[in-house]
């Protein structure tokens, strides 16, 4: 069953009143981090020329899932792994400021995106806050439909250089595995 009439505030709930904030946490994670920092000589220019669009998932680590190191490709994140104009212009400042030629999707089961509608989520926050977003959730029911939509807008998009090397896949979060889309 789909959301999207219910509360924005779902996971506040499942989640327990027991919030933390974890900044100065990750401050001090940062200061250790940064004794042994050794990647001063990485270039801009992802090695792999690659870029990768995925989900803002936690569960999914790009870096882990692929087996890259730092310096290999640019990772671009969002709600979904939808391909949206800020994604666009995203990919074409890595295309023809930095050398990527390979676009590689990662969308993935039990999606946040699939657990709302379009115009529920819209309809709640104009409830709560008086004014509608103009922006779109870009809601989706089957995450493979979806790949395929956004190598369709990366195909349509006069702004991406080298539309040659584009793939899609659904990532299993109970499995681990990636499962490549079919255009």
């Amino acid at each position: 069953m789909k959301r999207g009439t219910e509360s924005c505030r779902v996971y506040d709930a499942a989640m327990g009143d027991d919030f933390q904030p974890a900044a100065d946490e990750l401050l001090a994670n940062n200061a250790e981090y940064a004794e042994s920092f050794d990647r001063r000589g990485l270039p801009a220019a992802p090695s792999r020329r690659a870029a990768i669009v995925a989900c803002m998932d936690s569960r999914m680590s790009i870096f882990g899932i692929l087996g890259l190191a730092d310096g290999e490709a640019h990772i671009i994140r969002n709600a979904g792994g939808v391909v949206t104009d800020d994604v666009i212009r995203s990919l074409c400042l890595s295309q023809r400021a930095l050398g990527t030629r390979e676009i590689i999707l990662i969308h993935h089961t039990d999606c946040g995106l699939q657990k709302v509608t379009e115009d529920g989520f819209k309809a709640e926050l104009e409830d709560e806050l008086g004014v509608r977003p103009h922006w779109a959730v870009e809601a989706f029911e089957d995450p493979y439909v979806n790949v395929r939509k956004s190598i369709q807008r990366l195909l349509s998009s006069p702004f991406i250089l080298d539309k040659n090397h584009i793939r899609g896949f659904v990532y299993d979060v109970t499995t681990g595995l990636l499962d490549e889309v079919s255009s």
